[in-house]
């Protein structure tokens, strides 16, 4: 039995094998003749007719399969897209960095660059003799207002010189090493600057404060000032060239009774915030007081703590310093 069975799965196997070598046969004998006769009749014949018959049948069947799988294709785009978009935000925030510090970079140079070139203007306009500067230190107390500077007696730079920003003058040096130079900014409670209001030449002594406040004194009370006027140096002991901006007049108090007007000046430079400055080396004959300055500056005692009142024993910042020539 076992036999029979065995030989009727040979014969089968047989029968199955050699009837699809037949059906194989015979559907490419069907397609060869489709062919032919699709390519003899051209658009309007049978078989197009045929073609045209099962494309409009399954149409209905086309569209539905692509509206159930629109949302998986979607599905599979949104999650390639957002791949694709999390690299770019990536790549675009590197990049937006480095131009944010090539910005930076850039806006500095440009700032410097200005900064250099109101320095040059001032030193044209008031044919000076300089030495340019850094500032490389802020004031270290609350109670004394000094910066210092990176150019020190290697360079030539000596107590006393006056030193400036491209706006006007700022301070004065007041203590120096071999790279360095301390600088006593105008607001510092022990400068003293011989100072005059340029629009009448009324003299008198810039004094800084404490709290930073600058006052302009020894200015008779009956003298013709008013806020936004325009206070200079004198030019009064030698140290400072005549006429370099000081500040501008932002209050006057004129006491009743008194002799002296209370007048209080907005630095026209912005002392604190100075970056680079010229240390001002020599002064030339132009810039020194008038003889007429120096008597009325005797008449109202306008003069530095320090300072004399007798043109032939002035002060004058040399390249070597300050020479007091008798």
């Amino acid at each position: 039995m076992l036999d029979v069975i065995k030989w009727l799965r040979r014969v089968s196997m047989k029968t199955y094998q050699s009837s699809s070598k037949k059906i194989a046969s015979i559907l490419l004998v069907l397609s060869l003749i489709m062919f032919t006769i699709s390519c003899r009749e051209g658009d309007g014949g049978v078989m197009q007719a045929a073609k045209n018959a099962t494309q409009f049948t399954m149409r209905p069947v086309q569209v539905i399969g692509n509206v159930i799988c629109a949302p998986f294709t979607g599905i599979g785009n949104i999650a390639s897209n957002l791949t694709a978009s999390e690299k770019t935000l990536t790549e675009l925030q590197e990049e937006n960095k480095l131009l944010i510090a090539r910005n930076a970079e850039l806006e500095e140079q440009l700032q410097a660059n200005q900064r250099l070139q109101g320095l040059l203007k001032i030193r044209g306009t008031y044919d000076l003799k300089t030495l340019g500067a850094k500032i490389i230190s802020a004031p270290q107390s609350s109670w004394a207002d000094i910066v210092t500077i990176d150019v020190g007696s290697d360079s030539g730079v000596s107590a006393g010189m006056p030193v400036m920003d491209a706006y006007g003058v700022i301070g004065q040096i007041s203590s120096v090493s071999g790279s360095t130079s301390q600088v006593r900014l105008m607001t510092d409670e022990n400068s003293r600057i011989s100072a005059m209001i340029q629009k009448n030449r009324v003299q008198g002594v810039l004094r800084g404060s404490a709290n930073g406040t600058v006052k302009l004194t020894l200015v008779p009370i009956d003298t013709d000032v008013a806020i936004g006027d325009l206070v200079v140096t004198s030019g009064l002991g030698g140290i400072y060239p005549k006429g370099m901006p000081l500040g501008k007049v932002s209050g006057v108090e004129k006491p009743e009774g008194g002799l002296y007007a209370t007048i209080i000046v907005e630095p026209i430079s912005n002392v604190h915030q100075a970056e680079e400055v010229l240390v001002i080396t020599a002064l030339t004959e132009a810039q020194m007081p008038t003889a007429e300055e120096i008597a009325s500056a005797d008449k109202t005692g306008a003069y530095p703590e320090g300072s004399k009142s007798d043109k032939s024993s002035t002060s004058k910042v040399s390249d070597g310093g300050v020479d007091s020539s008798n």
